[in-house]
């Protein structure tokens, strides 16, 4: 990205189990045996993080077909899925240190 480049993140408002919406921006995305999976960090109303701590979602249909984000239930998928994100997450960091 040139330095001159202004990112403008893609914003996501969730809401949680109590009904609460929040900001989150995407972080990154990947496919992974067929399935895609989202990082996405808190953000507040003006696109400022508010956490250094992501979340990782499951992109999954609605019964009317939409995209709907999901929380990912199987430990074992959230742990792989959250390696590899940690890793491509270490690459940059490193990367842009050089």
């Amino acid at each position: 990205m040139d330095n001159n480049e202004i990112y403008d993140p893609e914003i996501y408002t969730l809401t949680d189990e109590d009904g609460n919406e929040l900001n989150f921006a995407l972080l990154a995305s990947l496919e992974h045996e067929g399935a895609e999976y989202k990082a996405l960090i808190p953000v507040d109303e003006n696109g400022e993080e508010t956490s250094d701590e992501y979340v990782i979602l499951k992109v999954g249909t609605d019964e009317d077909g939409e995209a709907v984000l999901e929380t990912i239930e199987d430990d074992d998928e959230f742990d792989r899925i959250a390696d590899i994100f940690d890793d491509e997450f270490a690459d940059v960091f490193y990367d842009d240190q050089d």
